[in-house]
């Protein structure tokens, strides 16, 4: 048994094996999202570096992902939305929208008049989460 762990440790498969449970426990099961997503790198590097708070966006995690979540597939069914992130002055969420683009959405607006039809990459919405943050903290 001690010989097995000194071996993973050597090979790197506790600290990978570490690493996934990590991530796992902070976002959203693949048993609770639809089929066709699956996590982006991107965000990946993000949540191991805990790079979580970029005042005013906070990247969601854990119960208050899960709330979201739940509460944006209520109030927009017609719309294939992953939260990720949210901002604390406001409203708005960025989720993942099924053609794998970021999209912004105005939360509690009105089925249709929630926003979101502009598009981004993950890098480009960060981008401007950036620059968010510098402006709000100016």
């Amino acid at each position: 048994m001690l010989m097995k762990m000194v071996d993973g440790l050597l090979n790197g498969n506790y600290y990978r094996t570490a690493y996934n449970k990590i991530i796992s426990d902070m976002l959203l099961k693949q048993d609770d999202l639809p089929p066709w997503f699956e996590y982006p790198d991107e965000l990946n590097i993000l949540i191991k570096q805990k790079l979580l708070d970029f005042d005013p966006w906070i990247i969601l995690t854990g119960d208050r992902l899960k709330l979201k979540y739940q509460g944006i597939l209520k109030r927009y069914p017609n719309r294939a939305l992953i939260p990720f992130a949210r901002r604390e002055d406001n409203d708005d969420v960025a989720c993942f929208e099924k053609v794998f683009r970021v999209v912004i959405i105005h939360d509690f607006a009105s089925s249709g008049s929630e926003g979101g039809e502009n598009g981004w990459t993950f890098w480009e919405w960060f981008k401007k989460c950036i620059d968010d943050m510098i402006e709000y903290n100016s």
